[in-house]
């Protein structure tokens, strides 16, 4: 290879003349060739501003096939009613001894009433605990209900905006509790997931996989 300013032979890998110093290999023309030999053509110069702003929309949003992976999965927890079973039980005994003293010619229908009342906690309890799933991967979360008849919604983590939770004085003592998800998804914007167990740990996993999620595709993270 000839320097083009001494007119020297100098090394062909070269970069620089080793009789000048003069450069020998243009840096664009350098960056195409590593680029086309690693297979990667390089895309035209964009002929616009519009374009060029396209083309790093694109670049930022990263692999559409990103493998998703399984990351959490829950159903109602039976520490959620323990609330509602204590609550039951005290109400029990108070319309028992109410029955007993005053009640003691219509003692049948106020057994009764108990009995439904228990019937009707029970089966709340069964419905919540059989007939609700939650499942959480690294790009949607995924919420059945129904037992019969089910009912699945997927959310996209980038869809949600803000994951918040809350919790009574009896559910805060065995940890446990209900994740609100307000989100850009049409079918269900606000959504409420009661009988969470750990419930902060999960609140905390759903944000920080939508952060991630949203980074990942070049998107910001507080909505606008």
């Amino acid at each position: 290879m000839i320097c083009p300013s001494c007119n020297m032979e100098t090394d062909p890998e070269a970069t620089y003349c080793q009789h000048c110093g003069a450069r020998l290999v243009d840096d664009a023309a350098q960056e195409k060739a590593v680029t086309v030999e690693a297979g990667n053509p390089v895309p035209p110069p964009p002929t616009d501003a519009r374009e060029h702003f396209e083309q790093i929309a694109r670049s930022k949003q990263g692999d559409d096939t990103h493998e998703e992976n399984d990351v959490w999965s829950g159903s109602y927890s039976p520490k959620a009613m323990i609330g509602w079973w204590v609550g039951a039980g005290v109400a029990t005994f108070v319309l028992l001894i109410v029955g007993i003293v005053y009640l003691r010619g219509h003692f049948g229908w106020l057994f009764l009433t108990i009995l439904l009342g228990w019937a009707i906690l029970a089966g709340r309890y069964a419905y919540r605990r059989y007939g609700v799933h939650y499942y959480l991967t690294t790009q949607r979360f995924i919420h059945e209900t129904g037992i019969l008849w089910r009912r699945t919604d997927r959310i996209e983590l980038i869809d949600i905006d803000d994951v918040t939770f809350h919790q009574g004085p009896v559910q805060r003592m065995f940890n446990v509790g209900t994740i609100h998800l307000s989100s850009s998804d049409r079918t269900d914007p606000e959504m409420d997931l009661p009988g969470i167990d750990d419930v902060r740990g999960v609140a905390d996993q759903i944000d920080d996989l939508r952060r991630k999620e949203r980074r990942r595709r070049g998107l910001h993270i507080e909505a606008v």
